[in-house]
């Protein structure tokens, strides 16, 4: 649902709430402050009445309602386009939104709203402001560092629930590889990609207004922005030591994976080959027992003579078996194998 405010900033700061825009529109004539209009998901239409007054270019207004352009700042005659992006991190989902500002002579005018969930980033907004109203009353380049500044710590919070979540992917590869889903790590890479991207285009756009390249932040409001620079740098080298800690965390991940599969592996052969090494032993006595059975009663020595014959031959049996497991130890210590085989 969209929703408008109108405030009106005097030069000590101090904040009046405008009711209608063509009431806020006419403090533009009278020189004392600036004007500041905050919009939560405006369409185009919302625009209208600002691109004779404010100078609006219809190419901004375009990208205050799109939601998939990147951070950039534009300059026009009558006034700069700074579009920045806010990040919410929860439940393992990240929200990329815009935040955009055109910034005048004696205006600021801010959208927010679009693909954010009905979050409302400007809620404290004017309770932040308060505290700082000296700085505000001195031009709309202050107000803007003061939301731009916001926008920026908020980056933090998510950063840090993206570490968060990263150290908790790297417990449940350690303590249970078997029911560790490696989709969550790739689905952290993409995350800390989108942030990366946002932070370094956002990095491009301080540098422009650092150089003084925006003809409405005066040079000396630069240092608060330098501040903002310096969190933004911060940010993104965090970012990429995120993303090296993710890709490590996927090798480690294959790497034991692999050494799990190996074992099994050595398992089943180290198996196999007890049962060949039983099954060796066994097949010339199998091959005995099966001639001795055919002739039962007689065997041999003719059936009088069986209490005889018979426990002598499962007395040959056993020396062959016994002989036979021998020989099979003696080849394999030959070819210089280890580990015991039963």
């Amino acid at each position: 649902m969209s929703e408008t405010r109108y405030f009106h900033i005097s030069k000590t700061g101090k904040f009046t709430r405008i009711d209608s825009l063509k009431k806020g529109l006419s403090f533009l004539t009278k020189k004392d402050g600036y004007l500041w209009l905050d919009f939560f998901k405006p369409t185009k239409d919302d625009f209208s009445e600002l691109i004779e007054p404010l100078g609006l270019h219809p190419l901004s207004i375009e990208d205050c309602v799109d939601e998939s352009q990147i951070p950039k700042i534009d300059e026009y005659h009558r006034n700069s386009f700074i579009l920045f992006n806010a990040f919410h991190y929860t439940a393992g989902d990240l929200t990329v939104s815009e935040v955009d500002a055109f910034i005048g002579k004696d205006f600021l005018v801010t959208v927010t709203g679009h693909n954010s969930e009905n979050r409302k980033l400007m809620n404290d907004i004017e309770r932040t402001v308060g505290l700082v109203e000296e700085n505000v009353g001195q031009g709309p380049a202050y107000l803007l560092h003061v939301i731009l500044d916001l926008v920026v710590d908020q980056k933090f919070i998510a950063i840090e629930a993206l570490e968060d979540e990263i150290n908790t992917a790297e417990e449940a590869i350690l303590s249970n590889l078997a029911g560790f889903n490696p989709a969550d790590l790739l689905h952290l890479r993409q995350d800390l990609l989108t942030v990366r991207k946002s932070l370094f285009h956002e990095r491009e756009v301080l540098v422009k207004i650092c150089r003084l390249d925006c003809p409405f932040i005066p040079k000396k409001s630069i240092f608060f922005y330098r501040d903002i620079y310096d969190h933004l740098s911060k940010f993104f080298e965090l970012t990429e030591s995120s993303r090296d800690v993710v890709t490590s965390l996927m090798e480690m991940y294959l790497s034991m994976l692999n050494n799990q599969m190996t074992k099994i592996s050595n398992d089943t052969n180290l198996t196999v080959r007890r049962l060949t090494f039983i099954t060796t032993i066994f097949m010339p006595l199998t091959l005995l027992a099966g001639i001795g059975g055919m002739s039962e009663w007689s065997m041999m020595t003719g059936p009088e003579n069986w209490k005889i014959s018979y426990p002598l031959f499962l007395i040959i049996m056993a020396v062959l078996g016994v002989v036979n497991y021998y020989f099979l130890k003696w080849l394999d210590k030959r070819r210089g194998k280890k580990g015991d085989l039963i």
